[in-house]
């Protein structure tokens, strides 16, 4: 079975093609899985903005359930990108 930095590795193949929405799931249980509840003041640019909402999102996640989302999200994006 992968693990999560495996899939992290795999991942970063194809992050320059991700459509934003993709890499904004990606990101965002990324965060989460490395470092819990989003613990930043929000930012006033806009793409930082995006990045801290999606992490926000996925508050209350354990780090274990974070990683498990961010590997099915591979598998689900693996397909179209790879």
């Amino acid at each position: 079975m992968v693990n999560f930095e495996e899939i992290v590795e795999k991942a970063k193949k194809f992050r320059d093609t991700l459509t934003k929405e993709d890499f904004l799931e990606f990101y965002g249980y990324y965060r989460q899985a490395t470092e819990g509840d989003c613990n930043i003041e929000e930012p006033e640019d806009e793409e930082e903005k995006a990045r801290y909402n999606a992490w926000k999102s996925k508050a209350g996640l354990t780090l274990e359930d974070a990683k498990a989302h961010y590997i099915e999200v591979y598998k689900k994006l693996a397909a179209k990108y790879e």
